[in-house]
C-alpha cells in the first residue's frame, strides 16, 4: 500500500461488569474506506483478566471475540452482517452497545503502511 492512507481505529475492550464502566483493552480494529481495508487484532491475557474480574468467564469472551473477527474479516459462516461492506461492518463493529465487549469512539489518522500502524497500535493500546 503506497501513499498515506486515512483510517479510523477503535479500541476494543472487556467489561466485565458492565454498570462499573471499568475495562481492559484487549484489540484494535482498524478500518480505511479509500484502501477497502479492515484488521482487527486481539489478544486475550488471562492472568490479567483473571485479577481484574474473578468470575469472568474466558472461555466465552474468547468465542465472541472469534465472532467479532469473524465478521470483521467477512467470513461468511459469520452471518448476514459479515456480508456488509467493509465501512457498513466497521460501523456495526464499532457502534455503542451496552455489553461485555465494546468499543472506544473511532478515531482518524494517516498511515503508509495500514498493518504496520495496526501493529503498533495494538502493541501501544493493549500489550
Amino acid at each position: 500500500m503506497q501513499g498515506k492512507h486515512l483510517f479510523e481505529y477503535a479500541v476494543i475492550r472487556v467489561l466485565p461488569k458492565v454498570e462499573r464502566e471499568e475495562f481492559i483493552n484487549v484489540g484494535i480494529i482498524l478500518f480505511s474506506k479509500r484502501a477497502k481495508y479492515i484488521r482487527m487484532l486481539y489478544k486475550l491475557d488471562t492472568n490479567r483478566l483473571g485479577i481484574f474480574c474473578t468470575e469472568l468467564d474466558v472461555d466465552l469472551l474468547d468465542d465472541a471475540l472469534t465472532s467479532f473477527e469473524k465478521i470483521c474479516n467477512g467470513n461468511k459462516e459469520a452471518g448476514v452482517i459479515a456480508q456488509f461492506d467493509i465501512p457498513e461492518r466497521f460501523r456495526w463493529l464499532t457502534a455503542v452497545r451496552s455489553s461485555c465487549i465494546q468499543t472506544s469512539r473511532p478515531h482518524p489518522g494517516f498511515a503508509d503502511n495500514l498493518d504496520e500502524k495496526v501493529e503498533k497500535l495494538f502493541e501501544e493500546l493493549v500489550l
